[in-house]
Order: structure tokens, then C-alpha cells, then sequence
């Protein structure tokens, strides 16, 4: 008996939604996104990123008082565009944020450096709220393009969303605490980093994120083992799986702070956001921060990269490689294979104030590129990210 029109209709529209979901398109990424990188892990890609990728210079009068008090305070002379603008212009695949705790609100809204340049108090509403601020030096250097964690998110989520299909983008978070110098002369002092709040921050990410947006220790753990186990025997989420999604990693190597954020039976991260600083051996070890790829550190970046962790390294350092335009740094951390480089130099014109062009990019322009030292052989470029 024929088909009704009906049926015919149901078996068609089961057949588009099939290719579709073959094509990508049901997931964000473009037709043949994922033809040639059909195997490619998360960690087996390399992009750039920025350091202290939120920071802006303060104003002049601010700045004066920066130089009559620091004297190291030229390494402060620097600025980032917004969050948005690194990631579509400028080619940027993940940012560093520096976050100091406010679980009360109205903390950092009167910085010392602002009293002392005749200025009144910071007016943006965000400083007067609770949660979390982002900032390079509380009461000295609080300049920045996205005040809180809260609205920083926002913003990347936001291009996220329009974006569509990137690849994975690591968000680095360094947690701070004030300067007891700044202290001493009145300045805030931020509350210590406690379990509760560490709990409170990874709910704060989570309300801006969603678990649908993230890849969390939790998505790469196998059942009975070890968080390194799990990186080392099985490997990490595969590219199709991990697009259009954040993973969060703690900068931070103190292992009091570490303590305290996998304390309650947590050796692994079980139900955390960030993935720990940690090193080989250790439980918990799937992300290693190594910041000079220089001398014999290219080569211990290369093995961690060919065991299954995933690395961050620096391919520059205020402001050596800006003032004398050296690429040798950057081109021993391409080499190195680690997945995040950051620099603070994403396109040429920044460095020109140090006096050279010096820019940190991947080699042809790329946004992402299959990794030096672990991309299968399947991997293409041009198939990373639509």
C-alpha cells in the first residue's frame, strides 16, 4: 500500500534532520566543519590567548600617582580591548581574568590611587554589587575592561552565542587577595579565599554559563579513576562535543588555596568548575600551567603535551619582547605544543609604544591550528572552526 503523503513527509523530514546532525548544522558548525577534524580532542589544538586580557590603563592624573609610588610602574602601561572585541577581532581563543572576592559589595569602589589623583569614587553600579571583581592590583590598578566576573561573562557568553561553533575557549582565573602594603595606608582588604567562597564562585559561573556551555572535570573523569587517569588512559572531550563551550582553569599553584577548593572529598574535582594548576602525579592533574616554553622548558611542555595534559604558557613577558621585537620566545612556544599562549600582544600596534611591531599570532594568520605535537593526522586547519 502507498505511503500516505503524510508518512512521506514524516520519512523526509527524519532524513533532513539525520544530515543535518551529520553536517554539523544542529550543533553551530558550519557544513564540513567537522570533515576534517572528525577525531581531534579538545587538546590537541593550539590557539592564543591574552594576559590579564581585562586591563586598562588609569587615567593621568592616576597615573602620576602610579609613578611617584612604583617604581615599577611602566609594567602597569598597557590595555586590552573588550572581551568581544579580542575574540572577533583580533583572533583571540581565551582570556586570563583576575577575580578578588566581594561577597558584600562596594569593596574596591574606592581605590587609594583615585584619593590620592584628587578623584572621587568609582560611579559604576557593579562595584556597589556582591559577587566577584576583576582587577589587577587592588587600590593601584584596578582598570578594567568588564568590573565583575559577573558582566565579563556576560559579555563572552554573548559572543559565544553569536559566534557559533568556535572552538573551545579556556577562561584562566587567577584568585587574589589585596596587598597588605595597600592595607596598611586604608585600603581594602579582601576577605580570605574559604571553601564557601570558592563554592560561591563556581555557582556565580554557573549562573552565567550554564553546565550545557562548559567542560568541566566532571565530562572528562572516567568512573573509578583518577581525574589525570582519565586525561592520560582515555583522553579528553572530542572538538565536536566541546564546541561553542568554556572550560575554566585556576591559575593559582597555592596549595592551601587547591586545598581548600577540593576539600570535601573532592580529590578530583568532583563537581567543581575549574580545573586545578597541578602537576604530574597528582590526582587531579589534567591542566598544567608552565609559563616559560624557553631552554629545556619547550621540551617538558612537549612531553606534558604528549602525555594528554593540556598546557598554558607565555610567549611573551612585559615588556622584554615588545621593546626588542624577539620572536624567539614565541616561536619556542608554538613549538612546545601547548594548547593556550598567552601574550599581550594579539596584533601589531600594541607593542609600537615599547618601541617594535612585535605581535604574538599563530603562523599564516590562523585563528586555531592543529597542534604541533599531538594533532592526529586527520586534523586540518581550516576544518577547526567555521
Amino acid at each position: 500500500m502507498p505511503a500516505s503523503p503524510r508518512s512521506r513527509h514524516r520519512r523526509a523530514a527524519v532524513i533532513a534532520v539525520s544530515f543535518a546532525a551529520a553536517c554539523g548544522l544542529l550543533s553551530g558548525a558550519a557544513p564540513g566543519a567537522e570533515a576534517g577534524a572528525s577525531s581531534v580532542r579538545l587538546n590537541q589544538i593550539q590557539a592564543m590567548a591574552t594576559h590579564n586580557s581585562y586591563h586598562r590603563e588609569l587615567a593621568f592624573a592616576e597615573k602620576e600617582v602610579q609613578r611617584r609610588t612604583d617604581a615599577g610602574f611602566w609594567n602597569l602601561e598597557y590595555s586590552h580591548a573588550s572581551l568581544p572585541a579580542q575574540f572577533e577581532d583580533q583572533r583571540v581563543r581565551g582570556i586570563e581574568l583576575d577575580v578578588f572576592p566581594d561577597p558584600e559589595g562596594g569593596l574596591y569602589s574606592r581605590p587609594l590611587v583615585r584619593r590620592d589623583a584628587g578623584l572621587g569614587p568609582l560611579t559604576d553600579p557593579e562595584y556597589g554589587r556582591p559577587g566577584f571583581k576583576v582587577l589587577h592590583w587592588a587600590d593601584h590598578d584596578y582598570g578594567t575592561n568588564c568590573v565583575s566576573l559577573r558582566v565579563c561573562l556576560r559579555q563572552v557568553m554573548g559572543w559565544s552565542t553569536a559566534r557559533g561553533g568556535h572552538v573551545p575557549v579556556p577562561v584562566l582565573l587567577e584568585l587574589k587577595r589585596t596587598d597588605p602594603a595597600m592595607e596598611a595606608q586604608g585600603g581594602a582588604k579582601s576577605p580570605p579565599w574559604t571553601t564557601g567562597l570558592l563554592d560561591a564562585l563556581d555557582e556565580q559561573i554557573r549562573s552565567v554559563v550554564g553546565a550545557s556551555r562548559m567542560v568541566t572535570p566532571d565530562d572528562v573523569r572516567v568512573p573509578g579513576r583518577t581525574l589525570e587517569q582519565s586525561v592520560l588512559e582515555r583522553g579528553w572531550p572530542s572538538l565536536r562535543r566541546s564546541r561553542g563551550k568554556l572550560m575554566f582553569l585556576m591559575d593559582n599553584q597555592d596549595q592551601a588555596l587547591q586545598d581548600a577548593y577540593r576539600a570535601g572529598g573532592r580529590p578530583n574535582l568532583e563537581g567543581r568548575v575549574l580545573f586545578t594548576n597541578s602537576r604530574p602525579g597528582r590526582p587531579d592533574a589534567a591542566f598544567v600551567g608552565w609559563n616559560d616554553p624557553t631552554g629545556a622548558n619547550e621540551a617538558v611542555i612537549r612531553s606534558m603535551v604528549e602525555k594528554g595534559y593540556f598546557v598554558r604558557t607565555r610567549s611573551d613577558v612585559p615588556f622584554t619582547e615588545a621593546a626588542s621585537g624577539d620572536t624567539s620566545r614565541l616561536r619556542a612556544a608554538l613549538a612546545s605544543g601547548a594548547q593556550m599562549i598567552s601574550t599581550d600582544f594579539p596584533v601589531t600596534g600594541l607593542a609600537a609604544r615599547d618601541g617594535s611591531d612585535y605581535t604574538a599570532r599563530l603562523p599564516g594568520g590562523l585563528t586555531v591550528r592543529c597542534d604541533p605535537v599531538n594533532a592526529p593526522g586527520d586534523c586540518r586547519a581550516a576544518h577547526l572552526e567555521p
